[in-house]
């Protein structure tokens, strides 16, 4: 029954997911406050796949109406109670931009801990360069970003803080 679950929740191979798919809110969906004075998403924290392919990295260009709309980041997203962080961000890779688990290889993590919340950025190698497309409303295009090109796009200013550090673990 939790694989069924899964599969729906990521899609597979035979039935991946598709632009205009409905996901359910999960219980980590909400805002909250860390000991910083920071407004985060994710009740339980959130978690990002910073996704390598050779010399790229994939990122997500984020909706405008979205926190720190318009800028370049991580597919990621809020963690639901009951989930590691890997699973959190393979769930939500799987979510906005369909992007299969078998596709690629966990390598490591880095905890960005804020005091009562934290962002875990979960690196990864893929086998390939897959084309991705953004699945749902808070995703303006996915794309594979030469490392050597990030300068040039506003960056999510979490993902650009945290950037010197989560590029040496891959």
């Amino acid at each position: 029954m939790k694989v069924a679950l899964l599969q729906r929740a990521w899609g597979t191979a035979d039935a991946p997911h598709r632009v205009g798919d409905v996901f359910h809110r999960g219980d980590g969906d909400g805002w909250t406050h860390c000991a910083q004075g920071h407004k985060h998403w994710g009740l339980y924290g959130a978690a990002g796949l910073l996704l390598w392919h050779e010399d790229r990295v994939l990122l997500q260009h984020r909706a405008l109406w979205s926190h720190h709309g318009g800028t370049w980041g991580l597919l990621g997203g809020a963690r639901n109670r009951a989930e590691t962080a890997e699973q959190a961000a393979q769930r939500e890779a799987a979510e906005e931009a369909g992007l299969d688990v078998g596709s690629y290889t966990v390598t490591g993590r880095y905890v960005d801990d804020h005091g009562g919340w934290s962002y875990t950025t979960v690196v990864g190698r893929a086998m390939n360069a897959v084309v991705l497309t953004g699945l749902t409303g808070e995703t303006l295009e996915v794309r594979w970003v030469p490392v050597s090109r990030l300068a040039e796009l506003p960056l999510h200013p979490g993902f650009a803080a945290t950037w010197d550090t989560v590029r040496a673990i891959a």
